[in-house]
């Protein structure tokens, strides 16, 4: 097991046998290395300022990924090639074109956020899987924020420098392919009995580890730990990092069900997600910014027990399980069994969530789920509604709906689900009664993020709306943005 923590920054190596487990990479970029081009603005993952780009061996291919390095816990990036915008500029050129078109587009003004924009758009200019469009690029800098320009020349710059040639710098692909073959298999321990960041290679190891140190806090993103350390000012002596685990964040696919790691990435799952209804698509792209999918994970989000977490109520609507391992036994359990009460997991000690399986859709079965917030990208929700409604014809055979942020936990309105059966998808009326039972469903709160009163006029009109949806209404007439391909084709 290695006791040395080992990753290359921009055209170095960095090894440390010494480093605090909860210090964060950007603290260590600023104070350590004093490369103060990377940001620090508000320290929680949101405004992108100290946007930095992580790049990972994958397939022998360097894929280089937009990462907040506020919330990064410095450890995490073990075996990783970080690059700050310092360095972009490589040989005799004075910018990188994504530089270039940013000052000639005149898209930075006072600039504090201007380098995360940029790291953000030379990943856009590595990574081309998607449209060379505006929206491409609108999703790309949705993590990015900026109180100066108004965001138009910003987009410019980035539609005249990321979809035209690659122009990678610091080729890195032989010197990683040197650090990780020193790097294989072998595990990360760095630090004390009582103060440690742990890496293990294998889930094996990080059963044992776990049962071994049942203290230990699990990170597999750090998109919310990390801000147990920045905003809470946590102290977390000993870190059980997840994301070094070979195959942990595999997904695999078969003709029934969808099997996700728990530690792959909202990034990984999205495309896979998206085969089983597009609206799952739509929703995942409102979760945290680029940074935030790039990091964080599904297996995370329903691990913290959030009541406001995104997917939970949609894994329960789609009838998903989890298994939680520990080093001495194995349990599968639904979703829904998973929350007990409000901060309260069914997780014994030693026990982390290594899957989660997800069943596609059956003939007859319809899938919606919508988001509310104040804000509508990299926002907390104040209302997520989650519906599956099941049907023969048009009536309605069986449904299943779950909102988060209107209880505790994310929980089933069971009577709503049973007052739906038999009624007539068509029949706007037969379903108010339904509706009307949301009230004795739920007892939401009142804070910052909504009022009661509003939570529950939301929650019955996202009902309403899926209903709407589902009895053939195009969602053109019942949304805003994120319309149903479906529709949009049947429109052409």
């Amino acid at each position: 097991m290695l006791n040395e923590l080992c990753f290359r920054l921009n055209d170095q190596i960095i090894r440390l046998k010494e480093f605090d487990p909860t210090a964060t990479l950007l603290d260590f970029i600023r104070e350590q290395q004093h490369l103060t081009g990377t940001k620090e603005g508000c320290n929680e993952g949101d405004c992108g300022a100290c946007t930095v780009a992580i790049g990972t061996l994958e397939q022998d291919e360097m894929i280089y990924r937009p990462v907040n390095a506020c919330i990064q816990l410095l450890g995490m990036v073990h075996g990783r090639h970080i690059i700050t915008v310092d360095c972009l500029a490589q040989g005799d050129a004075p910018l990188h074109p994504v530089q270039e078109a940013m000052a000639r587009n005149h898209g930075s003004q006072c600039g504090f956020c201007t380098p995360g924009i940029v790291m953000s758009l030379y990943c856009l200019n590595q990574n081309r899987a998607e449209p060379p469009t505006r929206e491409t690029v609108n999703t790309w800098l949705a993590g990015n924020l900026c109180r100066c320009t108004g965001y138009k020349p910003i987009i410019d710059a980035a539609m005249e420098s990321c979809f035209g040639p690659q122009v990678p710098v610091l080729a890195a692909l032989d010197e990683m392919r040197e650090m990780n073959a020193a790097l294989s298999s072998r595990s990360l321990f760095a630090g004390t009995e009582e103060r440690f960041f742990a890496a293990p290679a294998t889930l094996k190891e990080a059963l044992e580890l776990y049962d071994r140190y049942p203290d230990a806090t699990p990170v597999a993103g750090a998109t919310d730990v990390g801000l147990w350390v920045t905003k809470r000012l946590d102290d977390l002596p000993k870190i059980l990092y997840l994301g070094c685990i070979d195959g942990f964040g595999d997904i695999t696919a078969t003709a029934d069900s969808l099997t996700i790691g728990g530690g792959a990435t909202y990034e990984a799952a999205l495309a896979h997600l998206a085969e089983i209804d597009p609206d799952i698509a739509a929703l995942i792209l409102r979760i945290g910014s680029r940074q935030v999918r790039a990091s964080g994970t599904i297996g995370g989000n329903i691990a913290n027990g959030s009541p406001i977490g995104d997917t939970p109520p949609l894994l329960i609507v789609l009838g998903a399980t989890i298994k939680l391992q520990s080093a001495s036994q194995e349990r599968t359990m639904p979703v829904e069994e998973f929350f007990i009460d409000y901060g309260k997991q069914d997780r014994e000690a030693g026990e982390l969530l290594t899957s989660i399986e997800v069943p596609r859709l059956q003939q007859g079965e319809h899938v919606r789920c919508s988001k509310i917030s104040k804000r509508f990208d990299q926002d907390i929700s104040a209302v997520m509604g989650a519906f599956k409604i099941t049907l023969d014809g048009d009536t309605v055979t069986a449904a299943r709906i779950a909102y988060g942020g209107m209880a505790g936990t994310p929980r089933r309105a069971y009577r709503s689900e049973q007052l739906l059966q038999g009624v007539s998808v068509t029949d706007e009326a037969g379903w108010e009664p339904a509706i009307a039972a949301l009230e004795q469903e739920y007892a939401p709160m009142t804070d910052m993020r909504a009022s009661a009163s509003y939570r529950m006029i939301a929650a019955k009109n996202l009902l309403r709306k899926a209903l709407l949806e589902i009895s053939g209404t195009p969602s053109n007439e019942t949304r805003v943005t994120a319309l149903r391909p479906d529709d949009l084709e049947a429109a052409e």
